[in-house]
């Protein structure tokens, strides 16, 4: 059973209805519609309403969806039939068909382009020909816009991989008469309308199209009739698809103007009108002959003599027969017919010619397999059926015949195969039918074709007398003479067949003639003579001399009956899978369900005696692994695997367990359920099991998925630790290689390069930078003496206090410190600064001197003395050099909170004292140039203070510099 529908939806699968009546089957049949499910099965017959509206169910996606399910894994669809042929073709190797019948507008041209979609998929060329054939073999009827007017049988061919290599159309009865004449409200075939709302006024010019084109007088007997009809066909935009479709199939250019020329010729044969002087018959428009030979590539005098003249041998003799005025219209429509039916059947044979599979050799290739796709006419009943119908009807008879004898046979031979005993079931036959209309001597196909070969005048009444001669006593048949009160026949005129499907009356006028489809030798000639070679190659039989005696041709009737027998023959070779449509409504409404209509189709098609031979036996069947796959989760003896001998074993235990094994049957390969209640049940339990179960898989899903997770972190963990241990091993191995050797080299490794840490050891880097810089700058300092050390800190205090500062602070000169005793320094008075300094070292107990320099101060009146500036580890002194160096002022160290300097040439110092009373001294001149001592300077008093651990240490390191004067 088809699964993903409720109940909502009605039984997706009729053979699973409570109770096998019409009614029901109606009931269901019409909530599916309704609910917008234009697909159900029977089984594996697919019924198909059409829904008179675009649906969005036959796209690439969907296809996906059926492809390599079972029918009932998915709801009712074509795809799934389509797919179902296409895996019994590749598992079987066995050729398959799919037949799809309905009376006509039940929507079999649309149900086959899109299996057709489906079968193909990627051959481009086979799709397109569906749109070229549509054109040219297609028709607006007053029951549907778009109704096949032939049938047509396409053999698809696949290789031994199952991939589509090429295929071949056959075509069947197009109804050419449609040509000459159309019902009331109908149209002729879409290619006439399609070429005059598609092509440009240039080449309709070109082709020599009337401008417009002219509707011949009603009352005329022959109508090529060519009325616009208003309908929801859009012919300019269908003209541009069928003109691409053919470039793409492979037509030529000329091929294609060829056929532009034909469909011309024949609007122009519609206009063509015949007169009388006289004897002699006459063309009454006779400037369309010249029109007509352009068309046609042949000379305007041989078309005038054709239309007008029958060439007859007597004998060794050769004469001229002048046309009467009747025959003269009978000829020109039945070259108009002839010209069109030739055509299609050109079309046709060209787009074999392209998709046939060539150079295929099964020895090397393997097998190809078939599938084919049947669709032709449905059954039809007109208020005046014609001969066409009679074929069209007969030929339903035929396929519905296959139908009940194929369904029939196949599930015999299932229940056969699969030792299951089989119960007969009584259905219709309607073989009687068909011997009716086809059996040798009896039939009146034969009673048809003994009329036409009768020497003489004979017509379609005595044609019906010989009808009911032979077939008096016959159930299905009668005629007005035959039942003298039955009013709804003519005398003469109408008989009546009980068909499969319904009775339906047939007017016999026009049988003798159709049947006989007479085309005058002088056409053939005429057109085999023609200059364009497509023309010459449709009318071989032309090539035949007057004289030349030839087998009487077979009559319209006797080729049908052989083409519906082969085909049959054909269809019965491989294994069928059908399509049953039904026609909704006659308004195609997407809305109205008309009970009635919908009944009889169901009832003429046998979908529910195909119902009842279904349900007879065994409603479902399903192979046993099939049947597990499905339905083990039902049992602790079969889940999730189980141990038994075969499948068979298991299934038996599972429907055991279930207490269904009354309702079942057990064949080789198959279990056969009787009820659908049965079904339903297993379905009821499965689905409530399958949502336990879906329950436990996503727990034990959502724990994979958790410990998949931690899994992947801990992996992800353990990968990052090793990597951050190897980065470490790495930096401190490379660090270990640069700095190895730097005890021996000259700058002790200070030229060497860093290697880039990894981020987690950035402060391990500073750190390691640090210990470096500590051993390079003790390597450096550790062989100086006490003297050098102390200069070394005042400089490195220099530097801390005032790098950035200034731009020369001296620290590549040796400090002298006390440069008031240095004789370079001042070489005239040293001497008397040696006794001052003396002095005040036993008046002041200072223990050291640690900076004297001559100055220039700046006093408050802003003029400039020279003093001296001396400084010991207790006191700043400043002194009047030109006074043998008299201290003027001392102030004690700790009473200096800072020195400012400014960062210019002109060394100015300001010493910043607690009372607030600076002392301003420049350098500036009174040193020699370019023997900067203010870095000296602040690097001894910082230093000085650091060492001593003296508060003014920090003052003195923040002190800002000013500007010089």
């Amino acid at each position: 059973m088809a699964e993903h529908e409720s109940l909502e939806f009605g039984k997706a699968d009729f053979v699973l209805l409570d109770n096998v009546s019409l009614e029901e089957f109606m009931a269901n049949l019409k909530l599916r519609f309704e609910k917008g499910r234009i697909y159900s099965y029977i089984g594996e017959v697919v019924v198909s309403v059409n829904p008179y509206r675009a649906m969005n169910i036959y796209g690439r996606d969907t296809i996906e969806q059926y492809k390599g399910r079972e029918l009932y894994e998915r709801p009712p669809h074509l795809f799934a039939i389509a797919d179902a042929a296409y895996k019994a073709m590749k598992r079987r190797n066995k050729d398959t068909c799919i037949v799809i019948s309905g009376e006509s507008g039940a929507g079999k041209t649309e149900d086959m382009s899109v299996t057709s979609v489906c079968l193909y998929r990627v051959k481009n060329m086979l799709l397109k020909s569906n749109c070229v054939l549509e054109a040219f073999g297609n028709a607006k009827t007053n029951r549907n816009d778009n109704s096949s007017r032939f049938g047509k049988y396409m053999d698809i061919n696949f290789d031994f991989k199952g991939d589509p290599i090429g295929g071949h159309i056959n075509n069947y009865l197009l109804e050419k008469s449609r040509v000459i004449f159309q019902q009331e409200g109908e149209r002729s075939f879409h290619s006439f309308y399609q070429v005059s709302e598609g092509l440009t006024t240039d080449i309709k010019k070109l082709f020599l199209f009337c401008q417009p084109f002219q509707t011949p007088d009603k009352s005329h007997q022959t109508c090529i009739v060519f009325s616009i009809l208003q309908s929801s066909i859009n012919d300019s935009a269908d003209f541009k698809a069928v003109t691409d479709a053919m470039k793409v199939i492979g037509f030529t250019t000329g091929e294609i103007q060829t056929v532009y020329k034909i469909l011309a010729t024949i609007l122009h044969l519609g206009n063509l009108k015949f007169g009388s002087d006289g004897d002699v018959t006459l063309i009454e428009n006779s400037k369309l002959v010249s029109v007509l030979g352009d068309l046609l590539s042949t000379k305007d005098e041989n078309v005038e003599k054709a239309l007008l003249y029958r060439t007859v041998a007597t004998g060794r003799d050769v004469i001229d027969k002048q046309h009467t005025h009747q025959e003269a219209s009978y000829g020109r429509d039945a070259l108009a017919k002839a010209i069109y039916e030739r055509l299609f059947c050109w079309i046709v044979g060209r787009i074999n010619d392209i998709i046939e599979v060539k150079n295929y050799d099964a020895r090397v290739h393997g097998k190809n397999t078939v599938i084919g796709v049947l669709d032709i006419y449905g059954f039809e009943i007109f208020q005046n059926n014609s001969f066409e119908q009679f074929c069209i009807n007969y030929c339903n008879e035929k396929l519905q015949q296959l139908f009940i004898q194929l369904v029939l046979k196949q599930e015999q031979e299932e229940y056969q195969r699969e030792g299951i005993p089989w119960k007969h079931i009584d259905y219709f036959n309607n073989q009687i039918i068909v011997d009716l209309v086809e059996q040798q001597h009896k039939g009146i196909f034969a009673v048809l074709d003994e009329a036409c070969m009768n020497v003489g005048k004979v017509t379609d009444e005595m044609f019906l007398q010989a009808l009911n001669g032979k077939l008096a006593k016959h159930a299905h048949y009668t005629s007005r003479k035959l039942s003298p009160t039955d009013k709804n026949l003519e005398f003469d005129r109408d008989f009546r067949i009980r068909h499969y499907a319904g009775d339906v009356a047939y007017s016999v006028v026009g049988f003798i003639d159709k049947n006989k489809d007479t085309l005058f030798q002088d056409f053939k000639r005429l057109l085999y003579n023609s200059s364009n070679p497509v023309l010459k190659a449709m009318w071989p039989e032309g090539k035949l001399s007057i004289t030349e005696v030839t087998k009487r041709p077979l009559t319209a009737a006797t080729l049908f009956k052989n083409s519906m027998i082969s085909l049959v023959e054909n269809l019965a070779s491989k294994e069928p899978y059908y399509v049953r449509c039904i026609k909704p409504n006659d308004v195609k409404s997407p809305l109205l369900f008309e009970h009635e209509r919908c009944k009889h189709q169901v009832e003429y098609l046998g979908l529910l005696e195909n119902v009842r031979v279904r349900r007879a036996g065994f409603a479902n069947r399903q192979t046993y692994p099939r049947f597990l796959q499905r339905y083990k989760m039902i049992s602790e003896f079969t889940w999730p695997n189980h141990d038994l001998p075969s499948d068979k074993e298991a299934v038996k235990r599972l429907l055991q367990g279930c207490g269904f094994e009354h309702d079942v049957a057990y064949g080789k390969t198959k279990v056969f359920i009787r009820t659908p209640r049965t079904i339903f049940n297993l379905e009821e339990q499965r689905a409530e099991m399958v949502k336990r179960i879906v329950l436990f898989l996503q727990k034990v899903w959502r724990g994979t998925l958790a410990r998949m997770r931690y899994r992947r972190m801990r992996a992800a963990l353990i990968i990052i630790r090793a990597y951050r241990r190897y980065k470490v091993k790495s930096y401190i191995r490379e660090v270990n290689r640069r700095f190895k050797n730097v005890r021996g080299m000259k700058d002790h490794g200070k030229h060497v390069k860093w290697p880039t840490p990894p981020k987690v050891l950035r402060k391990f880097e500073e750190a390691l930078r640090n210990i470096y810089n500590r051993w390079w700058a003790w390597t450096l300092i550790k062989d100086l003496s006490p003297e050098e050390m102390v200069q070394i800190r005042a400089k490195v205090a220099t530097l801390e206090c005032l790098k950035g500062q200034r731009a020369d602070l001296g620290l590549q000169r040796a400090w002298e410190g006390n440069y008031l005793v240095s004789k370079k320094d001042s070489p005239g008075t040293a001497s008397s600064f040696t006794l001052v300094s003396s002095d005040l070292q036993r008046k002041d107990k200072f223990m050291r001197v640690l900076f004297s320099c001559n100055v220039r101060k700046i006093n408050r009146f802003n003029k400039a003395e020279d003093r001296a500036l001396l400084i010991t580890d207790r006191h700043l002194y400043k002194m009047d050099p030109v006074k043998q160096y008299k201290p003027m002022k001392s102030i004690p160290l700790y009473n200096v909170t800072g020195v400012s300097i400014s960062p210019g040439k002109d060394q100015l110092v300001v010493f910043h004292t607690k009372d607030n009373r600076d002392l301003i001294v420049c350098m500036q001149g009174m040193v020699p140039a370019g023997d900067s001592r203010i870095g000296e300077l602040v690097g001894t008093l910082f230093s000085h203070f650091k060492s001593a651990n003296h508060d003014n240490s920090t003052t003195l390191l923040s002190a800002v510099p000013v500007q010089g004067v």
